[in-house]
């Protein structure tokens, strides 16, 4: 049923995102009355020269 995009900075470890996709999981079950495995989680590491506020770039900050 849903599909999650996540974009978060480069550097997390694998612990950090398994924890992360489990609870954004959990939240989508709650809140949409769906099961787990209906719901895919995609994350994609960014890198801070990427990604840019303002006009400035993370990298420059």
């Amino acid at each position: 049923m849903p599909t999650i995009n996540v974009q978060l900075f480069e550097g997390r470890t694998v612990d950090q995102k398994r924890n992360f996709v489990k609870a954004v999981t959990n939240a989508a079950c709650e809140t949409l009355g769906c099961t787990p495995e209906s719901v895919d989680v995609i994350i994609q590491d960014v890198k801070r020269e990427d990604w840019a506020t303002g006009g400035e770039l993370w990298c420059d900050k």
